[in-house]
Parts: C-alpha cells; sequence; structure tokens
C-alpha cells in the first residue's frame, strides 16, 4: 500500500530542497513525478524554490477550494513527455508537494486518498507552527493522518536545534499579525529554538 508521508522542520530546515531531490532520484530510475503546491505560496509564482538557488517548475498548483485528488488525476492524465516516448501516458509514481502547511484539512485528507485509493506514494513537505507557534490547520491534519512523520532539522544561531519560526519586519521581530506572510522583501523569518524564541518575545507564547 502506498504512503502519505509529512516531512516537517523549522525554515531552513532544507525541506525544498529534500523534496527537490527526492524527485530527482525518483526520475533518476525513469519515474515519473508530480510536483505541487498551494497557490497560497507566492513565492516563485508556479515554482519551488529551494534556498539553495534550485528551482523546479511545479506541474500543479492547488487553490484552497480545489480537489486535491481530482487535480492530482487530472494532472497525471497528461504527460508532456509522451510525444517523445510512444505516445502512451506514463503513471505517476510519486506526488511532492512543498509548503504543505498551507493545505486545507480537506485537501490533506485528499492527499491520504491519492495514496490509499489511487497508489500514488505522497511525499508533503512543510512546517509545522505559524510564528506565533500556533500550528497551520495542514500541518495538523498531516500529523493526525499521515503514515509517517519525519522531522528535518536545523539550528538555532545559537546552536541548538531550531523548532520555532520567528517573524521579522523590516529586521525587527513581530509576534502578532495575519498568520500566512510569505518571506520576501520587507517579512523574513528566522529559525529559533525555545530559549531564543522565549528571550525576543519576551517570554510570551501566543497561549499567554
Amino acid at each position: 500500500m502506498a504512503k502519505l508521508y509529512f516531512r516537517y522542520g523549522a525554515m531552513n530546515s532544507g525541506k525544498s530542497t529534500g523534496l527537490l531531490q527526492a524527485a530527482y532520484n525518483y526520475e533518476e530510475r525513469g519515474q515519473r513525478v508530480l510536483l505541487a503546491k498551494p497557490a497560497v505560496d507566492t513565492k516563485g509564482d508556479h515554482e519551488i524554490v529551494s534556498r539553495l538557488g534550485v528551482t523546479r517548475a511545479v506541474d500543479v498548483v492547488f487553490a484552497p477550494a480545489d480537489d486535491v485528488r481530482a487535480a492530482v488525476s487530472a494532472a497525471g492524465a497528461t504527460d508532456p513527455e509522451s510525444d517523445r516516448l510512444d505516445g502512451m501516458v506514463r503513471p505517476v509514481s510519486c506526488v511532492l508537494v512543498d509548503e504543505a502547511q498551507f493545505l486545507t484539512p480537506k485537501q490533506v485528507d485528499d492527499l491520504l486518498r491519492v495514496a490509499v485509493l489511487d497508489g500514488i506514494p505522497v511525499l508533503a513537505y512543510g512546517i509545522r507552527t505559524d510564528f506565533r507557534t500556533e500550528a497551520f490547520p495542514g500541518s495538523a491534519r498531516l500529523l493526525e493522518i499521515a503514515h509517517s512523520l519525519e522531522e528535518l532539522k536545523t539550528i538555532c544561531r545559537c546552536g541548538r536545534k531550531a523548532v520555532f519560526n520567528a517573524r521579522l519586519i523590516d529586521g525587527r521581530f513581530v509576534f502578532d499579525g495575519s498568520q500566512v506572510a510569505i518571506d520576501g522583501e520587507d517579512v523574513t523569518y528566522e529559525s529559533l529554538c525555545a530559549n531564543c524564541y522565549l528571550t525576543e518575545s519576551g517570554g510570551h507564547l501566543d497561549g499567554d
């Protein structure tokens, strides 16, 4: 049985790089993959962007109201390589989803159906919590139903393992605001350990 995998970590833990490496590994063995991401992630437009500078176009973008299983099926039915082969559509061997935290819980349920009912492994990459330490709805659902959970580790500026994602606006830490603000010119993020996060926030967590 194919499985749903959730590979998560704080920002800068190599999630997108790991996804692109997984895609390369499949394709090196002659297998077809579909790369996908939520439309909420506007960084790179219709591309997956690794912090190492590697980019690759996605095959499908999920809008918040999209039926993910239907979108994967539709994308899989069209094979851009078929004209160079024998005209046959190759089966999809794996679906790789970047920024999976931005999916809705219903869309995560669809990913499980893709794995279990359609027999296609799904590798979802994302972060668990936002800058306020609250779980993203998509990540919370993945933690509940994924067959396999794998933490991708990164390091805080102090050398400890980073677990939180702190938001900076114009270089200053902020601890309130909307859950989603894409990394860009004015908004940036820093991965922090619990100690450094509490130091920057004055000892407060969002639940206080």
